[in-house]
Parts: C-alpha cells; structure tokens; sequence
C-alpha cells in the first residue's frame, strides 16, 4: 500500500522537501474530511521556485594581520574541529569567529534537509525556504540552560540544536552557568541532545562546531604588557576554574591571542579573502570524504587517521610529555590530520603532529 502524507497548507512548500512521496494540502481540517468523504478533492502542495536570500558573511579580507589566528581559523574549517581563543579584550577573537561561517562548504541536500526539519520544530523555516549555509548560532552568556538546550512545555530545540551542523559560538565563556557548560558535554562527544520533562523526553541532533572566545581572567588583562591585572595570577585561575577540565579536554583546539596593535594592523598588508582560504578548506574536505566518508576529521576514527610511523612516536612522547589524557591524544592527531590535509599529504608527518600539539596547550594534561 503506498502512503502518503497530508499536511496544513502553509506548511506544503516544507513538505515539499521531503523527497519522492505524495503529499495533499489541506487548507483546514474541514477540507481534509471532505476530501475523505469524496466531497472535495485535495491537490498537492504545487512548488514554488524560491530564490535563496542573499547571504552575507563576514571576510577574511577584513582582517589584517593576526596570522596565528587566521591558520587556527582554517584549520578548524577544514576538519570540523572546536575551538577555544583566548585573550584581552580587542585581541580579535569575536571578529575571527564570526567569519568562520564564510569558510565552510554549502550544506548537502541530506544536511540541508536534516537541519531545515529543526528549524521547522523551532518555527523559524522562513516561507518553507530550506537552509542551505550552516547556520550560526551565538546566544549571549546570560541565555538560561532551556535556551541553550531546549525545553519549554512542547520541549522545542535550543540554541545547541539550532547549531546543528553549523557553527555555535559562545562568547565570554566562563560567565556562561556552569549548568549550562557542563550540558556541552554531551552533544560535543555525541552529537546529539537529550530533554527530558515531565510528560515528554526528545532527542534532538546537535552535532554542531564549536568556537568559545573568553578573557584569560575576569578584568581580561592577565599577561598584557601594556595594562596591569591587579589580582594576578589569582584573578586567572579563579576564572579557569568555571571552566571544567572535561569540558576542556572536549575541545579540540585551544590558541591564546596576543593584542591587537591598532598600528599594526593599520600597516599590514590585506590578508587573504574568504574565498582563496575556503577553496582550500573545500580541497581538504574532499580528501577526507574520499578517505573516511561522510565523518569529518573531527569525528574520525584512529584507524582512519593515516599516521606515518616517525609522527605516530612523536604523538606518544608529546603525550607523555605533557600528560594529555586519550581523549587529548586523539584530539591532537584529528587535528594533526586536518593540517595534512591542507597540505595535500597522504599520510601525517611530524610536522603536522608538532603544529597541532601547539593547540592543546591549554587543557589534555590528567
């Protein structure tokens, strides 16, 4: 017997995208019994050709100068990875974040499905339009654990599963609840969320990049140069300490940002745009679908990793070295692999082990 689907008919350009299946739209729920009882008959959703909204992203070629942080920001393109930029205020970390949108590849059909059903559940499909960029997220750290995780009586999708497959970014961190950190955990090393209320528990998918900016203490000029923390160091680690070391150890890069000299800045050369840096983030994705499938390198499996033999020691004697936890070994080598990539090699050399062993600086160690 082949089944069909009927649905309001405000929702029948979403319906729509389903794929090969018969649909009927009904203006109202009278029209619907008439249609049954041979009164009336129900036509399909007819399709509308929809013109994408035109998008605006932030550019790369905004930003001169900060090459640290420009290599960190495609590294993570390129594999889908987290990541933690810390430093004083002015040092450039939310104008970095927020041009990481414009490195990353269209969404896939399936993606595109996948991400346009949450954003349905949440009623922001926008005319039925599926999503087709990754959707960027940035709650301000005040946003209430619900907010972030989802919830409310028909327990709809948060912030975390209105990232999905896109991009969450959380300023100022550590002044974010530390209920609302810890519920990271989860979704970070599953991709998924769970709500659980009284009269119904949901799943939602929550597979989402990571990027965190915070201050290196609370007055945000530990180790500046040229303004003085008057509490240090005790002002730094008492604002580490919101943040939990598994929360840490989950994610995946971490890059400490030095001021942003105005003169400098002023004086540098235009830094490469968007397009140049995302065609190369496009090349390596490309490498790892053809070696792992649909897995990002961020997801990868060890086995999937292509380690060359003088790399994998490196990787153990930096591990022990520093004490990084499996969770941080495997970490190091996702990115060590992202970085082989950009480079257009088949399998990971030291120096790729020993450029993403700088990121895990701040956080591995048991």
């Amino acid at each position: 017997m082949n089944l069909g689907l009927v649905c309001p008919a405000a929702q029948g350009q979403e319906a729509l995208c389903g794929g090969d299946i018969s649909i009927l739209a009904a203006p109202d729920l009278l029209a619907l019994i008439n249609h049954f009882n041979g009164l009336q008959v129900l036509s399909p959703p007819a399709f509308a050709v929809q013109e994408d909204e035109p998008v605006s992203e932030p550019d790369l070629a905004d930003i001169r100068g900060m090459e640290t942080g420009r290599r960190a920001l495609e590294i993570a393109a390129a594999g889908g990875h987290s990541l933690l930029l810390s430093g004083p205020p002015g040092a450039g970390k939310s104008m970095l974040a927020a041009r990481l949108p414009s490195l990353l590849p269209d969404l896939s059909v399936a993606e595109s499905l996948d991400v346009s059903r949450i954003y349905s559940a949440a009623g922001l499909l926008t005319g039925g339009r599926p999503i087709r960029r990754p959707p960027f997220r940035d709650p301000h750290h005040s946003a209430s654990l619900p907010a972030l995780v989802g919830g409310g009586a028909r327990a709809r999708p948060g912030e975390i599963s209105l990232a999905h497959r896109g991009v969450l970014f959380l300023d100022e961190l550590p002044e974010f609840s530390r209920s609302a950190l810890e519920a990271l955990r989860q979704p970070l090393e599953t991709g998924q969320i769970s709500i659980a209320r009284a009269a119904v528990h949901v799943t939602y998918p929550a597979r989402f990049q990571l990027i965190a900016a915070m201050n290196p203490c609370r007055c945000g000029y530990l180790g500046d140069a040229s303004r003085e923390c008057r509490k240090a160091p005790r002002c730094g680690e008492d604002y580490m300490n919101r943040l939990s070391g598994p929360l840490l150890d989950r994610i995946d890069m971490h890059l400490a940002m030095q001021p942003y000299e105005p003169l400098g800045y002023m004086a540098g050369p235009p830094g490469e745009n968007s397009a140049t840096v995302a065609e190369r983030v496009r090349c390596a994705r490309q490498m790892q679908a053809e070696r792992q499938g649909a897995r990002k390198n961020a997801e990868a499996a060890l086995e999937d990793l292509c380690v060359s033999a003088e790399a994998q020691n490196m990787a153990q004697a930096i591990a022990a070295r520093f004490r990084f936890s499996a969770r941080g070994y495997t970490r190091m080598l996702r990115v060590a692999r992202s970085i082989a990539d950009l480079a257009g090699e088949l399998d990971i050399q030291p120096q790729h082990v020993a450029e993403a062993a700088t990121y895990r600086s701040r956080s591995s160690a048991n």
